[in-house]
């Protein structure tokens, strides 16, 4: 998502139009949810999917079309099979995707789109919205608690909702769609060994932040993580010196011994953090646990630890254990049981 802002921004100051296509709504079977986005210029697409297939091949040639006027628009795609209007998929359902033609000489939008990679590098909580009633250049605008709202005039109160996903909003009359577009949540990773240097490329792929703490100098080198992730050296027995885990925020513990897991542990207990997981056999977790408890843990404490780490695909090497961890975080995220 943040490239394909980077990418309107860049084709902006080339003075070239574009369309953003998002997808507003969607109920049923579809390849993507709300959300989804593509970013067209007059080649075709440029960045982004809203799903592949014949919905994005009717969106594309329908957003080249737009390219030479000021229209805002809401298409409607329906999915059933055997009608007039399928577009070819196997299962069923709808979605409504939103065209917004962005010109070059858009001061507002452009100045938007600054703001927007700077709250992407400081992975600050950032909502978006459109006003879905403009037919002509709708405005669009971000809002974060730090800037306030930032791009074109939209009224405060409709980001009141702070929805986790997106949801469309009724104000004077008119509707508007809202959506969270930087989620500020972070992957605490402790230790830096191979399924660390493995995990974190992983997560990156999916959208997520990484930060790696290490106590050891050499295992805390950003470039042993494809310079994908934030390292820190720090103090193992004072966590919160270094970091602030929020309950956004998720733990993946793999430091190179029991004896630190169990450190970890006993300082990211005190944090709200979403998620806190930890590699390990389910020996290792019970001992563990067993100390915990001794410390003064409750088993309700211990019960937010997951141990073993990961879904349970069979996999064992480093690359397989990331791959498990991975797929665990996007359900947690997803908001899906575990």
């Amino acid at each position: 998502m943040r490239e394909l802002f980077r990418q309107l921004k860049e084709r902006m100051e080339a003075g070239e139009r574009t369309v953003l296509v998002t997808i507003v709504a969607s109920s049923g079977s579809t390849p993507r949810g709300a959300g989804a986005r593509m970013l067209v210029g007059r080649t075709g697409r440029l960045c982004g999917t809203i799903g592949g297939g014949r919905v994005e091949f009717e969106a594309e040639q329908r957003a080249k079309a737009y390219l030479q006027s000021e229209i805002s628009d809401l298409e409607h795609y329906r999915l059933y099979a055997n009608e007039i209007a399928d577009l070819g998929m196997i299962c069923g359902g709808e979605t409504d995707a939103h065209f917004r033609t962005v010109g070059p000489d858009e001061k507002d939008i452009y100045e938007m789109l600054f703001k927007i990679e700077e709250q992407f590098a400081e992975h600050r909580s950032t909502w978006i919205a459109y006003d879905l009633s403009e037919k002509t250049k709708c405005a669009i605008a971000i809002y974060n608690d730090a800037c306030g709202v930032c791009g074109m005039a939209l009224p405060d109160e409709i980001f009141r909702s702070r929805p986790q996903g997106s949801c469309k909003v009724l104000s004077d009359g008119k509707e508007y769609y809202v959506e969270k577009l930087i989620t500020g949540e972070r992957v605490y990773i402790f230790g830096g060994g191979h399924v660390s240097q493995a995990l974190v490329p992983a997560l990156n792929a999916v959208g997520f932040t990484c930060v790696v703490l290490e106590d050891r100098a050499e295992f805390a080198k950003d470039e042993l993580f494809g310079n994908l992730a934030e390292t820190m050296l720090i103090d193992m027995d004072h966590i919160s010196e270094a970091v602030s885990v929020s309950a956004d925020d998720y733990v993946c513990v793999m430091t190179r011994g029991h004896q630190n897991d169990l450190n970890v542990q006993a300082q990211i207990l005190k944090t709200p953090a979403k998620y806190i997981g930890v590699i390990g056999s389910r020996k290792k977790t019970k001992a563990v646990n067993k100390k915990l408890q001794e410390m003064g843990y409750t088993e309700r404490d211990t019960a937010r630890i997951i141990s073993p780490i990961g879904l349970d695909l069979g996999g064992e090497t480093p690359a397989e254990i990331a791959v498990s961890i991975t797929a665990q975080l996007i359900m947690v995220r997803a908001g899906r049981t575990i």
